[in-house]
């Protein structure tokens, strides 16, 4: 039975909190002030605390900092009220779990209260993933050979069951879809439907209403009522691909279903309630979005509940052979060809080759040499890929990485300094041993904006 301790001043909404909590079968722990809550945690074991942001004497943030300082494994859950969340979203970067508006509904709290424990059984479970990773975790289509690769279906399968939001990021092509899709099918919900959206598909202007639908004269050509993505994908799962390029109004309505489960149609004033999964993805670097002001920052915290990092196949090329074989199997039998196998040396171009386009660039290269092949096995003639990659390195006697030019070496390492250093540009400039101009000037040629740095 999970213990949760209370740090409320207010004596009816503490009271009320233990009786609600107490009825979901938790037990509780409460203090009116800062100092019993310390000494509390002291003389007992607490799984969860959920605590006021104003407290007479020390505050809530200090009462987080000093928590945190003592067991940063424990999840703490602030409240604040509605004009503070500025606060909130402080305290989230000081390690706050969650943060509850008040006023809030009872509802509200258990349910975050229940996520909260959910992700911290999630994590003292992945204490012991790379032990577990003696077991060979498996989904239809998805290829893991690869350690990473494993590690990620081994956290698709702790996190499924659990209605967590998931953030998924990775570079373009390395599969996100495929992993969303496992996640819904060993989820509490499979029988549900699973609606994939891509944000960069839609036009602006049509997002809003494609997601949460509008209602008749809503706009122009509005001629009838119609439900959005979200009312079609109740009970199941919504999987919204490029979650960076989500307009900001559109953010504002994100944020209030994950948080309420509740929204508006477009033009609409009924509230529409619904129960769904959210999975997100991206291979836009979120925090950087964040320093630019394009993304907020409270819709961020919420949606990385549990990240999930896939890795680009460059980093497991253990994945290529058996990737290749699915890949020979599946469009053998959409061309009719009587396609067996591949010899050794195409096997090898493919994995010496860098892969710039992930997972979906190899499928492209498989089809073409299944469409195109003169015999039953796939030979390296059979292999085209980007002549102007393998090109530049043919003279470098694969001193580069293989596929990479000199110039995409180094758009590469400017690209890991800036993520080393939490895209702080001065920190990549030292890393890289270049001026602060000098960096300007390369990140210039690559088309990474140098705006609003944060010195």
């Amino acid at each position: 039975m999970p213990t949760i301790l209370i740090v409320e001043d207010e004596a009816k909404m503490r009271r009320l909190l233990e009786l609600n909590l107490g009825e979901d079968g938790f037990s509780t722990l409460s203090a009116e002030d800062v100092e019993t809550a310390l000494k509390l945690l002291r003389q007992e074991t607490v799984d969860l605390i959920l605590t006021d942001l104003k407290l007479p004497g020390m505050g809530g943030l200090e009462f987080l900092q000093s928590v945190k300082e003592s067991n940063p494994a424990i999840p703490v859950v602030v409240m604040t009220a509605y004009g503070s969340v500025e606060t909130a979203v402080e305290a989230m970067k000081r390690g706050a779990s969650d943060y509850v508006l008040k006023p809030f509904s009872l509802s509200e709290m258990r349910l975050v209260v229940r996520k909260e424990l959910d992700v911290q059984q999630l994590r003292l479970e992945n204490r012991s993933l790379r032990e577990a990773l003696g077991k060979r975790y498996q989904h239809p289509n998805v290829v893991a050979q690869s350690v990473k690769m494993q590690e990620v279906l081994a956290t698709v399968e702790r996190v499924a069951p659990t209605n967590s939001t998931v953030l998924l990021g990775g570079e373009s092509g390395v599969g996100k879809d495929l992993i969303a899709r496992a996640i819904h099918e060993k989820s509490r919900r499979p029988s549900g439907p699973f609606i994939k959206i891509n944000s960069t598909a839609i036009p602006e202007n049509l997002l809003e209403s494609e997601l949460f639908g509008y209602e008749k004269g809503a706009f122009t050509g509005a001629t009838a009522s119609k439900p959005g993505k979200f009312e079609l994908a109740d009970k199941g799962t919504i999987f919204l691909d490029e979650i960076g390029d989500v307009p900001p109004a559109t953010q504002v309505k994100l944020l209030r279903v994950l948080q309420e489960r509740e929204f508006e149609r477009l033009g609409g004033t009924r509230v529409i309630k619904v129960d769904v999964r959210l999975i997100a993805a991206t291979n836009r670097d979120l925090r950087a979005a964040l320093e630019e002001g394009t993304f907020r920052e409270d819709l961020y915290y919420r949606l990385n509940v549990v990240p999930i990092d896939i890795a680009p196949l460059r980093e497991r090329r253990d994945d290529i052979p058996d990737l290749t074989k699915l890949f020979i199997k599946r469009f053998a039998a959409d061309s009719g060809r009587e396609i067996t196998g591949i010899t050794p040396e195409a096997m090898r171009l493919l994995v010496d080759y860098y892969w710039p386009g992930n997972v979906r660039e190899l499928q492209n290269v498989m089809e073409r040499a299944c469409a195109l092949a003169k015999g039953p096995l796939l030979e390296a003639a059979d292999i085209h890929l980007d002549s102007a990659r393998t090109k530049s390195t043919a003279a470098a006697d694969n001193f580069l990485p293989p596929g990479m030019s000199m110039e995409q070496w180094e758009d590469e390492m400017i690209r890991e300094a800036l993520r080393r250093a939490n895209n702080n540009k001065s920190q990549a400039a030292r890393l890289l041993g270049l001026s602060r101009n000098a960096l300007r000037y390369r990140l210039s040629k690559i088309g990474i904006s140098d705006e609003g740095e944060k010195e």
